[in-house]
């Protein structure tokens, strides 16, 4: 059992330090010393989930120790976790939709699903009660206690912990949307809406399936200028008045003939839900990348013709084939990973950590543990 430190909401929109335990593996299970925790949004959003639980969700580490069943990674390897877990087995998986599993995810299984295992009870405990881990996984957290599918070797000798943890999520969820979900085509046209952590992954994602005109579109033209670095081919600053972003897609309309073949949504403003599908061409492919789930009001007129609207989960990872096809890109220089994060932190500096994402001061910010 090992005591050490982690982030814990009580669902109130705050957090603490606290201590907690971590127990050994149980057979089909990996305990890894977590060196760095990427942060996003839904980490915010989490404290505020009426719920006690350890944040965190994107997270780099060593693993400690592993359970008997344990083929994929040995004590001393270096791992990228990985929040969708799957159990290879349900309907979903046999799809090849590991991201949605039916059993294990816990968002796409809406927590019906899964059944909590060792990790989840007794496995991670404060003062010998259980106490629940965002998304399973919990990385804001010295020690993290999960199932074998949760993590994937990084084999890379020049990666840092604060790069490859920022691939657990933001960096999977952006590329995976362009190529995996959109399978964007050489030469096509694509239009990114909102530049963050997401935003610059859908553009390096575009880069790397070789689009030919690549669009960023935010109001901050601090964060258009990183787009241009990120693969960003053409920029367009955004009125914050301009509803529907109905007047940039004009822009977008004079600068591709007639509308994008591609459009990606990553501001996670409910009130742009729509907005790429006014980007578009008749038969082009809108995605809503963001993860809006409140009520919106789409005016139907915006589906003529032919568009296809997707909201992808997790840009439809299968964390064994694609985290190491993003780390191969890394190790080309055809991924930039490093240059994405703007600042790290150490764990008692999280409340600055969150103002600064939630000021736009970052790309990306990342926990460091010593």
């Amino acid at each position: 059992m090992i005591t050490c430190k982690a982030a814990i909401t009580k669902g109130d929109g705050k957090f603490s330090i606290e201590e907690i335990q971590v127990g050994d593996p149980q057979a089909d299970e990996v305990l890894v010393k977590v060196r760095a925790a990427g942060l996003c949004h839904t980490d915010h959003h989490s404290l505020s989930w009426g719920k006690q639980l350890i944040i965190g969700h994107e997270g780099a580490g060593v693993v400690v120790k592993v359970g008997k069943d344990v083929k994929s990674v040995a004590a001393g390897d270096k791992v990228i976790l990985n929040w969708a877990m799957h159990c290879g087995k349900c309907f979903q998986c046999l799809q090849g939709n590991q991201h949605i599993c039916e059993v294990a995810s816990p968002v796409a299984a809406g927590g019906n699903g899964y059944t909590p295992g060792h990790a989840d009870k007794e496995g991670t405990t404060k003062n010998g009660v259980p106490v629940i881990r965002s998304f399973n996984i919990g990385t804001i957290s010295e020690y993290t206690l999960v199932k074998e599918s949760a993590v994937v070797k990084n084999q890379s000798e020049k990666m840092s912990f604060p790069a490859s943890a920022i691939i657990s999520c933001g960096v999977m969820t952006g590329y995976g949307s362009a190529v995996n979900a959109a399978k964007v085509q050489p030469g096509t046209s694509v239009v990114v809406l909102g530049t963050g952590g997401v935003g610059l992954n859908v553009i390096q994602g575009a880069k790397v399936a070789k689009a030919g005109m690549i669009i960023a579109i935010d109001v901050n033209p601090n964060r258009l200028e990183m787009a241009k670095k990120f693969g960003a081919t053409h920029t367009i600053l955004a009125d914050r008045n301009d509803t529907g972003l109905l007047k940039a897609a004009e822009q977008v309309r004079e600068m591709t003939t007639r509308g994008a073949d591609y459009a990606f949504e990553c501001t996670a403003i409910p009130e742009l839900g729509a907005a790429p599908l006014a980007m578009v061409r008749n038969a082009g492919t809108a995605m809503q990348v963001s993860g809006i789930e409140q009520d919106i009001t789409i005016d139907m007129r915006l589906f003529e013709w032919d568009k296809i609207y997707m909201n992808p989960l997790y840009g439809k990872c299968k964390p064994q084939i694609d985290f190491p096809k993003i780390v191969e890109l890394y190790e080309s220089g055809d991924m930039l990973l490093e240059e994405m994060i703007t600042r790290t932190y150490n764990l008692n500096d999280l409340d600055k950590a969150f103002d600064d994402m939630l000021k736009g001061r970052n790309a990306k910010g990342v926990i460091v543990f010593d």
